[in-house]
């Protein structure tokens, strides 16, 4: 995903979260309730960023799986072939070629964790993590639909994302990322499909 840079710089400055005491939103309870509580979901995305400065969007294409027990490996297809593997622990970018690129760990940088943590959020869809950096709002759609925004509680983060929104039913459909730059990021995920385990390449890639 072209945004982890984005995130990366915004919660290294230890974005508060949650205190334990505090629940969770109503509207987050809600919208968990609807997603698809299957451990693991597949599916392709189209991601367009249209940077500021710049007449035509950034296309991607790609695919992605999310594993609630692992965590989520995005997969770039077009233009270029590139993974990026994240989990609560860590983010770990690889080339094409399966090099990799970039490693990035919470057990040597303890703001790590709030990227990855951040990361996996969002493309999980894991409201009750994100709740902890952002401050939750939307509405609940007819027919199992759902729309939410988020907000940075922390305005070092606010810098870097103003602003989330996403859209979704039993899945995570869009997410719609307007950045402090002022540039902004729109990813549909579509063809989703639940399944009860990683397949034995995909868990490799969490190794």
């Amino acid at each position: 995903m072209n945004t982890r840079r984005a995130f990366c710089l915004a919660v290294a400055s230890a974005v508060p979260a949650l205190r334990a005491t505090e629940a969770v939103p109503p509207l987050v309870r809600e919208v968990r309730q609807r997603l698809t509580a299957e451990p693991v979901v597949r599916g392709a995305f189209e991601q367009r960023k249209l940077v500021k400065g710049f007449r035509n969007p950034l296309a991607s294409a790609g695919d992605f799986v999310v594993s609630r027990q692992h965590g989520v490996l995005w997969r770039t297809r077009e233009p270029f072939a590139s993974m990026l593997v994240v989990t609560r622990e860590r983010v770990l970018a690889r080339q094409g070629d399966g090099a990799v690129a970039r490693v990035l760990s919470a057990s040597e940088e303890p703001a790590v964790r709030a990227v990855s943590e951040t990361l996996f959020g969002v493309m999980a869809a894991d409201l009750a993590l994100l709740a902890q950096r952002f401050t939750v709002g939307g509405e609940l759609l007819a027919n199992g639909g759902w729309r939410l925004a988020l907000l940075p509680r922390d305005a070092t983060l606010a810098r870097w994302v103003q602003r989330v929104e996403l859209e979704g039913d039993r899945f995570l459909r869009a997410v719609h990322l307007h950045e402090g730059s002022g540039d902004q990021t729109r990813i549909r995920l579509a063809q989703h499909a639940t399944d009860s385990a990683l397949r034995a390449d995909e868990e490799a890639q969490f190794a």
